[in-house]
């Protein structure tokens, strides 16, 4: 068993349903135990495996795996039966088999996914929701409240959705809007009883309004379907859909040159997505538009219930407990619909029957309205359009860290003319997968196996092969790890033709020699200039001496003193979080990141040079000018 696993170990650079641990200090550690728990809880998982005594080597630059062995199984067995008996709320039973490979031991631990009812599993001295974990990718992801969407559902109790919007009346709901969702529920079903109500028992049947003492307010739900206007401004200030037009195919870093024209759009969400589908099909070049009603079109165009499912999806599914807006960037190679809360489905899954509803009460409303296809299908539904059109099917990229969905819309009709053209100048042999890959790569800059899974509808062996091949070509450089492995144009990769974006060049340098941070699962990078290259080592000397004397006053614990000197730093000129950690000497820029840089963006004292796309590549931070 344990030479089949290596195999699929080397094979696959990420992998839900298996993880490797090396274990060499003789204890399994917390960190076995939180896979334990996200096999166990992953839905549709079907549990996983976990060997003990092998690791990555230090020495193959390609990342393979190696054993090292495992030096006290007795012992390991031992903490294992009792770990799972006694950490978590109710007893887990794996099954062990220890294996010998080339003279040292391996354990295989198997994991088994537990019913509906009795998850969710977690650490009870930790409690819900940190205490329990998901298996997203080939990662261990602790809960958040809304991931225990996905385990209660309706036991939960109520949903955010149906929260009072506390200073809020029946009188701040719009008539006019009342009267639109009649007009779309009449049209979906002439005879639908709540037709015939009043107002008032209207919004009471669809949870718009609940009693609040002797006074009837509205609920979330309510505020975002029906509110008026100036209720909007009132209660829920970031609530919006921004449209931004921007010129090129990446985010320009300059404000006075960054957009073509922004629309801001406020409302009844209903209306909303009317409006916003107009916006960007107005802005559209006319031959990308199909009509409702068209199969096909002679030529390829973008069909526009692709469009509005894509919004309509961004408005049904976000978070709401997240104060920011929903935006729809206009790229001239693509459109992004970027929206606050990760989805409470596995990617892997996205296009498959059933849907995991993070606001059920309104997805409700958008269902009988005909305004969402039928529950589960409208993801499915748009990969098929744009197939049937003559495009790439749209990717998704789901981040838990950062609590936000993009879907990508590429506005390229895959392997035209000029495409088989470029790809004339590739290594024979290649597969429709690896073009489709490299094509891909072409226009956004990077991919990874679950973007290129989506592409072409593989599973992750079958991308990972594609990409392992198209790495052995030298025409794409693997970065990263794990779940956060990602491809990068390589040094054989051809020139494109220049576009007025410019060429897409590629500085190579030697393994090691430097980094980038690309987040795992995205997929965007600048296209002019794509340089890998290590921070300079003496960034802080660069520094003007009042801020140099500043930081060197912060002592080795600056605690409460590092968020000031944070302000300084940014208000002096944009910089990373990498470089911000190597000025203050921090060891980890992630947990500099998550403690003080993403508090500070949400508390309005800095911003993203890159706002749309908070794990951009080139993403740095300035101080907000009060």
């Amino acid at each position: 068993m344990i030479q089949d696993l290596l195999r699929e170990l080397n094979e696959l650079d990420e992998h839900p349903a298996l993880e490797a641990k090396a274990s060499t200090s003789g204890d399994v550690g917390d960190s076995f135990f939180e896979t334990v728990c996200a096999f166990s809880n992953e839905p549709d998982l079907g549990g996983g495996r976990i060997i003990l005594g092998v690791a990555k080597s230090a020495e193959d630059f390609f990342g393979g795996y190696e054993v090292l062995g495992v030096s006290n199984p007795d012992k390991l067995l031992s903490d294992i039966a009792s770990g799972c008996a006694t950490r978590f709320n109710l007893p887990v039973r794996v099954q062990t088999i220890t294996e010998p490979y080339e003279g040292k031991l391996v354990i295989i631990v198997e994991v088994s996914e537990l019913s509906l009812s009795q998850k969710p599993l977690f650490f009870v001295k930790q409690g819900l929701p940190r205490g329990a974990w998901r298996r997203i990718g080939s990662t261990d992801q602790r809960c958040t409240e809304d991931d225990l969407v996905v385990f209660y559902g309706s036991r939960q109790g109520d949903s955010f959705d149906l929260s009072l919007i506390g200073n809020a009346t029946e009188e701040d709901l719009d008539v006019e809007a009342i009267a639109y969702y009649r007009t779309l529920r009449a049209k979906a079903n002439p005879l639908a009883e709540e037709l015939d109500w009043n107002d008032h028992d209207l919004m009471e049947s669809l949870n718009a309004i609940r009693k609040d003492g002797d006074v009837w307010r509205p609920t979330l739900t309510g505020m975002l379907l029906f509110g008026t206007r100036k209720a909007y401004r009132r209660e829920l200030p970031a609530v919006r859909v921004d449209y931004i037009r921007v010129p090129g195919k990446e985010w320009v870093e300059d404000p006075d040159k960054r957009f073509i024209a922004t629309v801001d759009m406020r409302g009844p969400l209903l209306q909303i997505v009317d409006r916003a589908q107009a916006a960007v099909m107005d802005d559209l070049p006319k031959g990308f538009e199909l009509k409702e009603g068209k199969v096909q079109a002679e030529t390829p165009t973008l069909p526009a219930r692709v469009l509005r499912e894509a919004i309509v999806n961004a408005l049904m599914h976000r978070s709401y407990r997240e104060h920011r807006p929903t935006q729809i960037i206009r790229y001239s190679n693509r459109i992004e619909i970027n929206n606050a809360g990760f989805s409470l489905k596995n990617e892997d899954h996205l296009g498959e029957p059933g849907s995991q509803l993070r606001n059920p009460n309104l997805a409700a409303v958008f269902h009988e309205t005909n305004t969402a296809e039928t529950k589960g299908s409208g993801i499915r539904v748009m990969r098929e359009q744009m197939r049937a059109n003559g495009f790439s099917p749209p990717t998704f990229e789901s981040d838990r860290t950062n609590n936000s969905f993009t879907s990508r819309l590429l506005l390229h009709h895959f392997l035209q003319a000029e495409d088989m053209e470029w790809l004339q100048k590739m290594p024979p042999g290649l597969s429709d997968a690896q073009r489709y890959a490299l094509i891909f790569l072409r226009e956004q800059g990077a991919i990874n196996n679950q973007t290129l899974r989506q592409l072409t509808g593989s599973d992750v062996l079958t991308a990972s092969q594609d990409l392992r091949k198209l790495r052995e070509f030298g025409l794409v450089i693997q970065k990263g790890k794990g779940s956060a492995t990602y491809y990068l144009p390589g040094p054989t990769f051809p020139a494109s033709k220049a576009a007025p974006d410019g060429p897409l060049t590629v500085e190579t340098v030697p393994p090691n020699a430097g980094h980038t941070t690309l987040a795992p699962g995205h997929t965007t990078l600048a296209p002019q200039h794509l340089t890998l290259t290590g921070e300079h080592p003496t960034l802080r000397n660069s520094l003007p001496e009042n801020l140099r004397s500043l930081v060197e006053s912060m002592g080795r614990r600056p605690g409460d003193k590092i968020r000031p000197v944070i302000r300084e730093l940014c208000a002096w000129k944009p910089l990373s979080s990498g470089e911000l950690a190597q000025i203050l000497d921090r060891t980890d820029n992630e947990a500099l990141r998550r403690d003080h840089l993403k508090p500070m963006i949400d508390a309005g004292e800095l911003e993203y040079t890159y706002p749309d796309m908070e794990r951009h590549p080139k993403q740095a931070y300035r101080t907000v000018a009060h």
